[in-house]
């Protein structure tokens, strides 16, 4: 490999775009309102600065905003026919369009993420799901769900910090053009852009009480999800709290959607196109900083042909570029938090422990701010911990095989079922492995496409429940 003897010159987004404010407020029945809880600091992970003052929930602000979701339901949303409903969702779509540079920029200095994947997958995907979703207000009776399907009521919503708005589109969405209505909890580190949301459901002239944003930490999202009121929960998060959530749902009647963490396995055939691979290995892993729940973050390659590609492997990730987020030239961004820097260095540490060989990008880090360079390890065996544990940070653990049964049983050791990967020139090869393999979304010869059309989800200890799609349509649908 030549070095190049030319840099990337500086080409950074302006943040003024992103019209930040000094604090923000909670939204309840169609206003902006202080809560009750204690106010949430945001914290750029850039840069470690603080962002804005953010007013968070109480449970009292719960049971307030779940009432007014139950009135929305009852008096307006629940009996307005499907094509008025379709008209609010395209109007929130075209909002989402119009303020996508602001939305994208506020996402990237709350969240830690490129620019570059802001603006071009996150919001743009997000719109899309309000169009998708808009499309079927009106045509329900025709989804295979009986010829009058009937809305459950209020959904209570908890989204993480990985894809703040897109989460929050996946969610709301589907439950709107349904006929429900929504409390909806943003993740405590990156509450911003389900706030300026709510702005656009005032401008979409959306009525009071039909989307309800509620800021705060994990006791908000439990006493939401705890709440009498509520019909229907559905969360994205971490597999821990996914078991808490559907104990604390067992017995109680409400609809349940979990989609929960992951342990990908993205396996590569000897006979597969390796230039091509490599880009899917690199999107699969560093995308978002692998804060991705169906990352690839297990690769598992035929023994014949890896060392060709770990070669290549590491040529791509040494030209990855690690710094501010908003320089529409870097690759990977900043860690979300301190705390999950502290976790995906723990783990890391635990490979380098348990004799895993570790491969670390020469691309020097900030000063400032969270970031952890983009990291392979080879050689790792399947008891290690690297090879288990979801680490949600830019780290690849790579493993071989040498027959593609060997593959797919190492791909299935793990509790975790959501997402998986085939690199080969075959089709045979890959609708064979695809029926193999027990993950909830395979992709072939590709990584992280994603679409709204398309139903997304896992089963075993990545939960289950679909979203998107005519599939998805059914969480929110009593049928």
């Amino acid at each position: 490999m030549i070095d190049s003897p030319w840099e990337y010159a500086p080409a950074p987004e302006s943040r003024e775009i992103a019209n930040l404010k000094p604090s923000y407020r909670m939204f309840v029945d169609g206003e902006f309102v202080d809560g009750g809880g204690e106010p949430l600091k945001s914290i750029n992970p850039a840069t470690e600065e603080l962002l804005a003052e953010v007013s968070s929930a109480s449970e009292s602000d719960v049971d307030t905003a779940v009432r007014a979701a139950r009135r929305a339901f009852d008096g307006t949303w629940s009996t307005m026919p499907g094509r008025e409903r379709a008209k609010y969702l395209f109007r929130i779509a075209r909002l989402i369009q119009e303020r996508a540079r602001e939305l994208a920029v506020l996402e990237s200095l709350d969240n830690g993420k490129p620019i570059k994947e802001s603006r071009d997958a996150d919001i743009p995907t997000a719109a899309a799901h309000f169009f998708h979703h808009a499309g079927w207000a009106d045509k329900l009776g025709y989804a295979g769900y009986g010829p009058d399907p009937r809305p459950l009521g209020v959904a209570g919503q908890v989204i993480p910090w990985n894809f703040p708005l897109l989460m929050l589109a996946w969610k709301i969405a589907p439950a709107l053009a349904c006929g429900n209505t929504v409390v909806l909890k943003p993740a405590e580190t990156t509450p911003l852009t389900a706030l300026v949301f709510a702005e656009i459901c005032q401008q979409a002239g959306l009525p009071p009480g039909v989307v309800n944003i509620l800021p705060g930490a994990g006791d908000i999202g439990a006493a939401l999800v705890a709440h009498p009121g509520v019909d229907k929960v559905a969360f994205t998060g971490s597999t821990e709290v996914g078991k808490q959530i559907q104990r604390s749902v067992a017995g109680s009647g409400k609809k349940l959607t979990l989609e929960l963490g992951g342990k990908a396995a993205n396996i590569v055939f000897d006979d597969a196109p390796l230039d091509q691979a490599v880009e899917g290995i690199v999107n699969g892993i560093f995308f978002n900083q692998g804060h991705v729940c169906c990352a690839g973050s297990r690769l598992l390659v035929q023994e014949s042909i890896a060392d060709e590609l770990l070669e290549k492997l590491r040529i791509r990730v040494r030209t990855l570029r690690v710094g501010d987020p908003l320089d529409k030239n870097t690759d990977v961004g900043a860690i979300n938090s301190a705390e999950q820097l502290g976790k995906i260095t723990e783990l890391a540490a635990s490979g380098d422990a348990e004799g895993a060989e570790r491969w670390t990008s020469p691309c020097p880090l900030p000063e400032k701010g969270f970031f952890f360079s983009p990291t392979v390890f080879s050689g790792v065996h399947q008891s290690m911990r690297i090879a288990r544990e979801e680490i949600f940070g830019p780290v690849l653990s790579v493993l071989t095989f040498r027959t593609p049964a060997e593959a797919i049983a190492k791909a299935n050791n793990t509790p975790y079922g959501l997402s998986a990967g085939i690199w080969t020139e075959k089709g045979s090869r890959i609708l064979w492995a695809a029926q193999q393999l027990r993950a909830g979304v395979v992709w072939a010869n590709t990584f992280n496409r994603f679409d709204p059309t398309a139903p997304f989800g896992g089963y075993q200890e990545s939960g289950f429940g679909r979203e998107g799609g005519r599939a998805g349509l059914e969480a929110y649908l009593d049928v």
